[in-house]
Protein backbone atom coordinates (compact mmCIF):
# COMPACT_ATOMS: atom_id res chain seq x y z
CA UNK A 1 0.00 0.00 0.00
CA UNK A 2 1.36 3.01 -0.93
CA UNK A 3 2.20 6.28 2.13
CA UNK A 4 -0.80 8.10 0.58
CA UNK A 5 -3.84 6.87 -0.78
CA UNK A 6 -6.31 9.10 -1.08
CA UNK A 7 -5.50 10.85 2.36
CA UNK A 8 -5.53 7.53 4.27
CA UNK A 9 -2.09 7.15 6.47
CA UNK A 10 0.26 4.63 5.65
CA UNK A 11 0.54 1.07 6.91
CA UNK A 12 -2.58 2.55 8.81
CA UNK A 13 -5.12 -1.06 8.25
CA UNK A 14 -2.13 -2.74 9.12
CA UNK A 15 -3.12 -2.18 12.80
CA UNK A 16 -5.82 -2.77 15.38
CA UNK A 17 -8.06 -0.20 15.63
CA UNK A 18 -8.82 -0.25 19.44
CA UNK A 19 -6.54 -1.92 22.11
CA UNK A 20 -7.67 -3.09 25.32
CA UNK A 21 -7.09 -0.97 28.73
CA UNK A 22 -4.27 -1.06 30.41
CA UNK A 23 -4.85 -2.63 34.12
CA UNK A 24 -4.65 -0.35 37.35
CA UNK A 25 -4.53 2.66 34.76
CA UNK A 26 -7.12 4.87 32.90
CA UNK A 27 -5.65 4.54 29.75
CA UNK A 28 -6.68 3.33 26.26
CA UNK A 29 -4.40 3.65 23.12
CA UNK A 30 -6.15 3.44 19.41
CA UNK A 31 -5.07 4.36 15.83
CA UNK A 32 -6.17 7.60 14.63
CA UNK A 33 -10.37 7.65 14.05
CA UNK A 34 -11.03 8.97 10.17
CA UNK A 35 -13.34 11.18 9.28
CA UNK A 36 -16.71 10.27 7.11
CA UNK A 37 -15.36 11.84 3.69
CA UNK A 38 -12.12 9.37 4.55
CA UNK A 39 -14.22 6.36 5.14
CA UNK A 40 -16.17 6.55 2.30
CA UNK A 41 -13.25 4.82 0.50
CA UNK A 42 -12.82 1.66 2.46
CA UNK A 43 -14.56 -1.34 3.01
CA UNK A 44 -17.02 -1.84 5.20
CA UNK A 45 -14.45 -3.80 7.49
CA UNK A 46 -11.75 -1.03 7.16
CA UNK A 47 -14.08 1.66 8.20
CA UNK A 48 -13.01 3.36 11.47
CA UNK A 49 -14.31 6.63 12.51
CA UNK A 50 -15.05 8.44 16.43
CA UNK A 51 -18.06 6.86 16.38
CA UNK A 52 -17.09 2.98 15.71
CA UNK A 53 -14.59 4.28 18.80
CA UNK A 54 -16.99 4.77 20.81
CA UNK A 55 -19.04 1.62 20.26
CA UNK A 56 -15.67 -0.60 20.23
CA UNK A 57 -14.79 1.05 23.94
CA UNK A 58 -18.62 0.24 24.90
CA UNK A 59 -18.15 -3.29 23.87
CA UNK A 60 -15.48 -3.72 26.56
CA UNK A 61 -18.14 -2.16 28.61
CA UNK A 62 -16.01 0.98 29.25
CA UNK A 63 -16.73 4.92 29.36
CA UNK A 64 -14.97 6.76 27.39
CA UNK A 65 -14.67 10.87 28.46
CA UNK A 66 -11.02 12.48 26.99
CA UNK A 67 -9.53 12.18 23.35
CA UNK A 68 -5.76 13.46 23.37
CA UNK A 69 -4.75 13.56 19.88
CA UNK A 70 -0.86 13.34 19.16
CA UNK A 71 -0.65 13.49 15.33
CA UNK A 72 0.84 16.28 13.50
CA UNK A 73 -2.38 17.38 11.41
CA UNK A 74 -5.24 17.98 11.43
CA UNK A 75 -6.67 17.12 8.16
CA UNK A 76 -7.69 13.45 9.73
CA UNK A 77 -11.23 14.60 11.60
CA UNK A 78 -11.81 18.13 13.62
CA UNK A 79 -14.01 19.01 16.59
CA UNK A 80 -17.02 19.12 14.15
CA UNK A 81 -16.26 15.53 14.06
CA UNK A 82 -16.00 14.07 17.76
CA UNK A 83 -19.39 13.67 19.83
CA UNK A 84 -20.19 15.60 22.02
CA UNK A 85 -20.56 13.40 24.71
CA UNK A 86 -16.56 13.20 24.72
CA UNK A 87 -13.86 15.99 25.81
CA UNK A 88 -11.09 16.42 23.44
CA UNK A 89 -7.75 17.70 23.66
CA UNK A 90 -4.64 18.24 20.64
CA UNK A 91 -0.88 18.05 21.29
CA UNK A 92 1.18 18.91 18.27
CA UNK A 93 3.94 16.22 18.43
CA UNK A 94 5.99 15.51 15.56
CA UNK A 95 6.61 11.75 14.76
CA UNK A 96 9.75 9.50 14.35
CA UNK A 97 11.83 11.89 17.35
CA UNK A 98 11.11 11.99 21.17
CA UNK A 99 8.94 14.13 22.23
CA UNK A 100 10.63 17.39 24.03
CA UNK A 101 10.21 18.19 27.79
CA UNK A 102 7.26 21.03 26.84
CA UNK A 103 5.35 18.35 25.14
CA UNK A 104 5.85 16.07 28.03
CA UNK A 105 4.60 18.70 30.42
CA UNK A 106 1.50 19.04 28.23
CA UNK A 107 0.30 15.41 28.20
CA UNK A 108 0.62 15.23 31.86
CA UNK A 109 -1.00 18.50 32.73
CA UNK A 110 -4.21 17.06 30.55
CA UNK A 111 -4.24 13.82 31.74
CA UNK A 112 -4.01 15.70 35.45
CA UNK A 113 -6.67 17.81 34.86
CA UNK A 114 -9.27 15.18 33.97
CA UNK A 115 -8.43 13.05 36.45
CA UNK A 116 -9.03 15.52 39.44
CA UNK A 117 -11.95 16.72 37.80
CA UNK A 118 -13.88 13.31 37.12
CA UNK A 119 -12.35 11.35 40.05
CA UNK A 120 -15.58 9.96 40.96
CA UNK A 121 -16.56 8.13 37.83
CA UNK A 122 -14.56 5.73 35.72
CA UNK A 123 -14.26 6.97 32.37
CA UNK A 124 -10.69 6.70 30.31
CA UNK A 125 -8.65 8.69 28.84
CA UNK A 126 -8.05 8.07 24.98
CA UNK A 127 -4.47 8.51 23.41
CA UNK A 128 -3.99 8.07 19.58
CA UNK A 129 -1.49 9.63 17.38
CA UNK A 130 -1.45 8.07 13.54
CA UNK A 131 -0.95 4.50 14.58
CA UNK A 132 -2.05 4.28 17.98
CA UNK A 133 1.78 3.07 18.88
CA UNK A 134 5.10 4.72 19.21
CA UNK A 135 4.02 8.16 20.14
CA UNK A 136 1.38 6.73 21.88
CA UNK A 137 3.18 4.08 23.60
CA UNK A 138 6.32 6.72 24.80
CA UNK A 139 3.79 9.47 26.66
CA UNK A 140 1.77 7.20 28.44
CA UNK A 141 4.70 4.97 29.51
CA UNK A 142 6.44 8.15 30.30
CA UNK A 143 3.67 9.06 32.62
CA UNK A 144 3.54 5.86 34.25
CA UNK A 145 7.22 6.36 34.95
CA UNK A 146 7.38 9.97 35.76
CA UNK A 147 4.50 10.19 37.63
CA UNK A 148 3.27 6.65 39.34
CA UNK A 149 6.69 5.23 39.53
CA UNK A 150 6.26 2.43 37.06
CA UNK A 151 9.65 0.13 36.32
CA UNK A 152 10.19 1.21 32.33
CA UNK A 153 10.79 -2.49 31.73
CA UNK A 154 7.24 -3.34 33.25
CA UNK A 155 5.48 -0.28 31.69
CA UNK A 156 6.37 -0.83 28.33
CA UNK A 157 5.32 -5.01 28.63
CA UNK A 158 2.06 -3.27 30.20
CA UNK A 159 1.41 -1.19 27.21
CA UNK A 160 2.48 -3.37 24.59
CA UNK A 161 0.37 -6.19 25.61
CA UNK A 162 -2.76 -4.25 26.03
CA UNK A 163 -2.31 -2.42 22.81
CA UNK A 164 -1.66 -5.76 20.73
CA UNK A 165 1.47 -4.45 18.92
CA UNK A 166 5.04 -3.12 20.40
CA UNK A 167 6.43 -0.20 20.40
CA UNK A 168 8.80 0.10 17.11
CA UNK A 169 11.13 3.06 17.38
CA UNK A 170 13.99 1.97 19.49
CA UNK A 171 15.03 5.93 19.96
CA UNK A 172 11.68 5.56 22.02
CA UNK A 173 12.63 2.37 24.12
CA UNK A 174 16.11 3.46 24.77
CA UNK A 175 14.90 6.77 26.22
CA UNK A 176 12.34 5.02 28.66
CA UNK A 177 14.59 2.15 30.00
CA UNK A 178 17.96 4.65 29.87
CA UNK A 179 16.87 7.86 30.06
CA UNK A 180 16.40 10.06 32.67
CA UNK A 181 13.35 10.80 34.42
CA UNK A 182 11.43 13.83 33.56
CA UNK A 183 10.47 16.75 35.91
CA UNK A 184 7.02 17.00 37.06
CA UNK A 185 7.15 20.25 38.30
CA UNK A 186 3.87 22.55 37.20
CA UNK A 187 2.23 19.23 36.46
CA UNK A 188 -0.66 20.16 38.59
CA UNK A 189 -1.33 23.56 36.18
CA UNK A 190 -4.12 23.78 33.97
CA UNK A 191 -2.30 24.39 30.35
CA UNK A 192 -5.40 24.38 28.10
CA UNK A 193 -9.15 23.39 29.02
CA UNK A 194 -10.31 20.19 27.02
CA UNK A 195 -13.26 21.05 24.33
CA UNK A 196 -16.70 19.66 23.95
CA UNK A 197 -17.25 17.79 21.05
CA UNK A 198 -20.09 19.25 18.24
CA UNK A 199 -21.26 16.49 16.88
CA UNK A 200 -24.46 15.77 18.38
CA UNK A 201 -25.57 12.59 16.03
CA UNK A 202 -24.11 10.11 13.73
CA UNK A 203 -23.57 10.22 10.54
CA UNK A 204 -25.67 8.65 7.82
CA UNK A 205 -23.32 5.03 6.96
CA UNK A 206 -21.46 5.48 3.85
CA UNK A 207 -19.32 2.25 2.81
CA UNK A 208 -17.44 2.00 -0.44
CA UNK A 209 -16.80 -0.76 -2.50
CA UNK A 210 -13.93 -2.26 -3.87
CA UNK A 211 -11.89 0.20 -6.31
CA UNK A 212 -12.12 -2.67 -9.18
CA UNK A 213 -15.95 -2.28 -8.79
CA UNK A 214 -16.04 1.65 -8.97
CA UNK A 215 -17.15 3.12 -12.11
CA UNK A 216 -14.97 5.42 -13.67
CA UNK A 217 -16.23 8.84 -14.58
CA UNK A 218 -16.63 9.43 -18.34
CA UNK A 219 -14.48 11.87 -20.55
CA UNK A 220 -18.23 13.64 -21.76
CA UNK A 221 -19.83 13.25 -18.68
CA UNK A 222 -19.48 17.12 -18.30
CA UNK A 223 -22.08 16.53 -21.50
CA UNK A 224 -24.10 14.65 -20.40
CA UNK A 225 -26.38 14.42 -17.13
CA UNK A 226 -27.07 10.61 -15.94
CA UNK A 227 -30.69 10.38 -14.69
CA UNK A 228 -31.73 7.28 -12.79
CA UNK A 229 -34.47 5.01 -13.72
CA UNK A 230 -37.55 5.20 -11.68
CA UNK A 231 -38.67 1.93 -10.33
CA UNK A 232 -42.04 1.40 -11.26
CA UNK A 233 -44.03 -0.86 -8.38
CA UNK A 234 -47.46 -1.27 -8.98
CA UNK A 235 -49.23 -1.96 -5.33
CA UNK A 236 -50.38 -5.66 -4.65
CA UNK A 237 -53.23 -6.57 -2.58
CA UNK A 238 -53.53 -2.39 -1.90
CA UNK A 239 -49.43 -2.55 -0.74
CA UNK A 240 -46.55 -1.60 -1.49
CA UNK A 241 -43.92 -4.26 -2.22
CA UNK A 242 -41.26 -4.27 0.69
CA UNK A 243 -37.99 -2.51 0.35
CA UNK A 244 -34.81 -4.37 -1.04
CA UNK A 245 -32.52 -5.58 1.91
CA UNK A 246 -29.34 -3.13 2.03
CA UNK A 247 -26.26 -6.00 1.15
CA UNK A 248 -22.85 -5.69 2.99
CA UNK A 249 -21.27 -3.29 0.40
CA UNK A 250 -24.61 -1.10 -0.18
CA UNK A 251 -23.37 1.98 -0.92
CA UNK A 252 -26.55 4.66 -1.46
CA UNK A 253 -23.76 7.23 -2.78
CA UNK A 254 -22.28 4.39 -5.50
CA UNK A 255 -21.70 5.23 -9.33
CA UNK A 256 -23.57 3.19 -11.53
CA UNK A 257 -22.80 1.97 -15.18
CA UNK A 258 -24.38 4.69 -17.72
CA UNK A 259 -27.57 3.34 -19.47
CA UNK A 260 -27.61 2.61 -23.13
CA UNK A 261 -27.64 5.15 -25.75
CA UNK A 262 -31.21 5.19 -26.97
CA UNK A 263 -32.11 5.32 -22.90
CA UNK A 264 -30.60 8.83 -22.44
CA UNK A 265 -33.50 11.42 -21.79
CA UNK A 266 -33.31 14.34 -23.67
CA UNK A 267 -35.13 18.06 -22.05
CA UNK A 268 -38.47 19.06 -23.22
CA UNK A 269 -38.85 21.61 -25.99
CA UNK A 270 -39.74 24.65 -24.49
CA UNK A 271 -40.90 27.19 -27.19
CA UNK A 272 -38.78 30.53 -27.20
CA UNK A 273 -39.96 33.56 -25.14
CA UNK A 274 -41.92 36.04 -26.81
CA UNK A 275 -40.14 39.89 -26.35
CA UNK A 276 -42.48 41.83 -24.80
CA UNK A 277 -41.51 44.79 -26.09
CA UNK A 278 -42.23 43.69 -29.48
CA UNK A 279 -45.48 42.17 -29.54
CA UNK A 280 -46.55 39.97 -32.47
CA UNK A 281 -48.27 41.05 -35.36
CA UNK A 282 -51.89 40.64 -35.90
CA UNK A 283 -52.94 37.70 -37.10
CA UNK A 284 -55.29 37.21 -40.51
CA UNK A 285 -56.91 34.82 -38.23
CA UNK A 286 -57.82 37.22 -35.67
CA UNK A 287 -59.05 39.72 -38.14
CA UNK A 288 -61.61 37.23 -39.36
CA UNK A 289 -62.93 36.61 -35.71
CA UNK A 290 -63.61 40.48 -35.35
CA UNK A 291 -67.41 41.07 -35.09
CA UNK A 292 -68.82 42.32 -37.89
CA UNK A 293 -69.87 46.35 -38.29
CA UNK A 294 -73.34 47.08 -37.83
CA UNK A 295 -75.99 46.98 -40.28
CA UNK A 296 -79.21 48.36 -38.74
CA UNK A 297 -81.81 50.10 -40.81
CA UNK A 298 -83.54 52.70 -40.61
CA UNK A 299 -86.25 51.08 -39.31
CA UNK A 300 -84.55 49.09 -36.59
CA UNK A 301 -83.06 52.90 -35.48
CA UNK A 302 -85.14 54.34 -32.22
CA UNK A 303 -87.49 57.24 -33.43
CA UNK A 304 -86.06 60.51 -33.03
CA UNK A 305 -87.27 62.49 -30.49
CA UNK A 306 -90.56 64.09 -30.64
CA UNK A 307 -91.17 66.18 -27.83
CA UNK A 308 -93.01 69.09 -28.50
CA UNK A 309 -92.35 72.96 -26.80
CA UNK A 310 -95.10 72.20 -24.15
CA UNK A 311 -93.01 69.14 -22.97
CA UNK A 312 -90.15 70.76 -22.54
CA UNK A 313 -89.07 72.44 -19.47
CA UNK A 314 -89.96 75.96 -18.67
CA UNK A 315 -87.11 78.06 -18.57
CA UNK A 316 -85.64 79.53 -15.60
CA UNK A 317 -87.54 82.47 -14.45
CA UNK A 318 -85.61 83.40 -11.64
CA UNK A 319 -85.54 87.06 -10.52
CA UNK A 320 -82.81 89.49 -9.79
CA UNK A 321 -84.26 89.51 -6.48
CA UNK A 322 -83.09 85.76 -6.23
CA UNK A 323 -80.29 85.55 -8.04
CA UNK A 324 -76.97 85.30 -5.57
CA UNK A 325 -75.41 88.80 -4.66
CA UNK A 326 -71.70 89.06 -7.07
CA UNK A 327 -68.89 88.76 -5.18
CA UNK A 328 -67.48 91.52 -3.14
CA UNK A 329 -63.93 90.60 -2.90
CA UNK A 330 -61.77 94.40 -3.82
CA UNK A 331 -58.97 94.19 -5.84
CA UNK A 332 -56.57 93.76 -2.82
CA UNK A 333 -58.14 90.21 -1.93
CA UNK A 334 -58.10 89.16 -5.58
CA UNK A 335 -55.24 86.91 -6.71
CA UNK A 336 -52.71 88.65 -8.72
CA UNK A 337 -52.73 87.87 -12.48
CA UNK A 338 -50.33 85.56 -13.88
CA UNK A 339 -47.23 86.49 -14.64
CA UNK A 340 -46.34 85.13 -17.85
CA UNK A 341 -42.72 85.12 -18.92
CA UNK A 342 -42.08 87.22 -21.95
CA UNK A 343 -38.60 85.84 -22.25
CA UNK A 344 -39.86 82.49 -23.71
CA UNK A 345 -42.96 83.62 -25.54
CA UNK A 346 -43.05 82.97 -29.14
CA UNK A 347 -42.28 86.44 -30.75
CA UNK A 348 -45.63 88.60 -33.08
CA UNK A 349 -46.21 87.86 -36.55
CA UNK A 350 -45.29 90.44 -38.21
CA UNK A 351 -47.90 91.08 -40.93
CA UNK A 352 -47.20 91.63 -44.32
CA UNK A 353 -48.70 95.30 -44.53
CA UNK A 354 -47.25 96.20 -48.29
CA UNK A 355 -49.77 93.59 -49.70
CA UNK A 356 -52.44 93.91 -47.49
CA UNK A 357 -55.11 96.73 -48.95
CA UNK A 358 -55.46 99.87 -46.31
CA UNK A 359 -58.00 100.09 -44.28
CA UNK A 360 -61.42 101.74 -45.37
CA UNK A 361 -61.52 105.04 -43.73
CA UNK A 362 -65.14 106.22 -44.43
CA UNK A 363 -68.22 106.12 -42.28
CA UNK A 364 -71.26 104.93 -43.03
CA UNK A 365 -72.36 108.71 -43.52
CA UNK A 366 -70.08 109.21 -45.94
CA UNK A 367 -70.91 106.30 -48.47
CA UNK A 368 -73.40 106.77 -51.10
CA UNK A 369 -76.76 105.08 -50.61
CA UNK A 370 -77.06 101.99 -53.46
CA UNK A 371 -78.34 102.38 -56.30
CA UNK A 372 -82.14 101.39 -56.54
CA UNK A 373 -83.07 101.98 -59.92
CA UNK A 374 -84.57 99.61 -61.45
CA UNK A 375 -84.06 98.19 -65.30
CA UNK A 376 -87.29 100.35 -66.73
CA UNK A 377 -86.06 103.42 -64.64
CA UNK A 378 -82.61 103.18 -65.95
CA UNK A 379 -82.22 105.29 -69.41
CA UNK A 380 -81.01 103.59 -72.02
CA UNK A 381 -77.44 103.17 -73.11
CA UNK A 382 -75.87 105.40 -75.72
CA UNK A 383 -76.00 104.37 -79.56
CA UNK A 384 -74.35 107.24 -81.08
CA UNK A 385 -71.26 106.34 -82.87
CA UNK A 386 -68.24 107.20 -83.17
CA UNK A 387 -68.59 109.52 -86.07
CA UNK A 388 -71.78 111.20 -83.97
CA UNK A 389 -70.22 111.84 -80.69
CA UNK A 390 -68.93 115.03 -80.27
CA UNK A 391 -65.60 116.31 -79.92
CA UNK A 392 -63.66 116.80 -76.34
CA UNK A 393 -63.37 119.98 -75.18
CA UNK A 394 -59.41 120.06 -75.89
CA UNK A 395 -60.07 119.61 -79.15
CA UNK A 396 -62.73 122.29 -79.59
CA UNK A 397 -60.78 124.74 -78.15
CA UNK A 398 -57.44 124.38 -80.99
CA UNK A 399 -60.07 125.08 -83.54
CA UNK A 400 -61.82 127.70 -82.09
Amino acid sequence: MSKKRNGIPDRWLDYKSVGRKLPGTRFIAFKVPLKQGLNRQLESSEVFGLWELLESVQKQRLDLGLIIDLTFTTRYYSIQDVPESLLFVKIFTAGHQVPGDDTILSFKRAVRTFLRENANNEKLIGVHCTHGLNRTGYLICRYLIDVDGMDPKEAVDLFNSSRGHAVERQNYLQDLQRGPKRSNDGMDESEQEPIRGLASHRPSDVISEPREERWPPSRDSHQHRYFPPRATSHPQNGLLPNPQPHGEHFNQYRRTAPPPENQWRRPRFSPPRQDRRFPPPLLQEDQRRAPPPSRRTDAELPPPSRRTDAELPPPSRRTDAELPPPSRRTDAELLPPLQVDRRRAPPPLQEDRRRAPPPSRWTDVELPPPSRWTDVELPPPSRWTDAELPPPPSLLCKLG
